[in-house]
């Protein structure tokens, strides 16, 4: 049993006057799901365990979840895909999330992942989906390697750490630095099928084993220009066949979002499997009331970023505030997990309780540079400091 949410399908909206982006913000009541989250939660769990064990999500949990909709849910209409909501997907992670973190991290990712297929040129989209919207797509943001300018496209090199879902993935799509001449243009994005890459097992960590978030390697593979795109497209949200939502929305306003959401569910989880640890009748401490409110306020947080990013223009101070919303909202799950692990005590931490699991995957998890708060925080300082004495309700419109 996971601790009850503070607000509810049919609540009053919620109206937020904190920080830059203050002024009526509705929380908007979540329609029908077209995920089957709940089929996918059931293969999860019951091999959350032996995924974990192995280092790599189950060929079974993989298929559950391509067939529950979470890889075509932001993929364009044309191409089968359901071009849906991040409401809609927030809440279908932290469901998945709430038997594995490691499943739930793979689907979210390879939905987000799939949206930036949606900046490549119309041939190259075809040619990304021509097997249908539930292609595996890994993706890995953080420039590196380098490539040379070809004839018709590109010949790009080098190494991608951390890259997750990457074992299992049909395609490739990676950042690389461009040559110093074309630097001005911004990092260049491309995309590559299974047979150009190569992987190097590189991932040994205490939590989130079962991601296999490999080392990605590139020698000299040739890229056709229909296969990329610029950085700025996805960082402005300009994608060339779809403008509006779910694929008009910067990257930068749903970031923090795409990794926060699987914590979500996995601090669920946690709490769900120390009530089910508790001998009937003994006390729990006033800390599992506090974990309790801490997952409860990361869930409103979250739900805000997602609600915005479906419905809003994003603003700076828009996305300033989701970038803090989502940093902070891991913070809080971080802290509500520890004071359950603390409260079960060493029963927590024997090998058949998912308490531990959760504990070591949320730790791992957290540490993702898109939650890290310091970050978050020095963006969204800096607008207050370039908004001070302007008016924040007027800055959350203008800037």
């Amino acid at each position: 049993m996971a601790p009850a949410t503070t607000a509810s399908a049919g609540s009053t909206p919620v109206t937020d006057r904190s920080g830059p982006a203050a002024g009526p913000n509705p929380v908007t009541p979540p329609r029908a799901s077209t995920i089957d989250a709940a089929a996918a939660r059931t293969v999860a769990a019951a091999h959350a365990r032996s995924s974990d064990e192995q280092g790599s999500v189950r060929a079974e949990v993989l298929a559950a979840i391509q067939t529950a909709g979470y890889v075509r849910h932001l993929v364009p209409a044309r191409w089968g895909g359901r071009a849906g909501g991040f409401a809609e997907l927030t809440r279908a992670v932290d469901e998945l999330g709430q038997a594995c973190t490691s499943a739930a991290w793979l689907a979210s990712l390879f939905a987000y992942s799939a949206r930036l297929g949606a900046f490549l040129p119309a041939d190259g989209q075809a040619e990304l989906w021509a097997n249908g919207p539930d292609t595996l797509v890994a993706a890995a943001l953080v420039p590196g390697g380098a490539a040379r300018a070809t004839a018709d496209g590109w010949l790009v090199s080098g190494s991608w750490p951390y890259t997750s879902g990457v074992d299992r993935a049909d395609w490739a799509l990676v950042c690389v630095r461009p040559p110093d001449t074309e630097a001005g243009d911004g990092p260049l994005f491309v995309a590559v099928p299974r047979g150009a890459f190569s992987i190097q097992n590189t991932w040994r960590t205490l939590g989130m084993r079962a991601t296999a978030s490999q080392t990605l390697i590139l020698d000299e593979a040739p890229v056709a220009s229909r296969l990329t795109f610029r950085g700025a497209a996805a960082a402005a949200g300009r994608s060339p066949l779809d403008p509006a939502a779910p694929f008009g929305v910067p990257l930068r306003a749903i970031s923090g979002l795409t990794f926060a959401a699987p914590l979500l569910g996995a601090a669920r989880g946690a709490f769900a499997d120390f009530l089910r640890g508790r001998p009937t009748g003994a006390p729990a401490p006033v800390s599992v009331a506090r974990a309790a409110g801490e997952i409860d306020a990361a869930d409103l947080l979250l739900r805000r970023v997602a609600d915005t990013a479906d419905h809003q223009e994003p603003t700076a101070a828009l996305i300033a505030r989701g970038l803090r919303d989502s940093a902070l909202a891991a913070t809080c799950l971080v802290d509500a997990v520890d004071r359950l692990a603390a409260a079960a005590g060493t029963a927590g931490q024997d090998p058949d309780r998912p308490l531990q699991r959760f504990w070591r995957d949320i730790h791992t998890a957290s540490t993702h540079v898109a939650l890290r708060f310091d970050q978050a925080a020095a963006n969204y300082l800096d607008l207050l400091g370039r908004t001070a004495g302007a008016g924040l309700d007027r800055a959350a419109q203008t800037t």
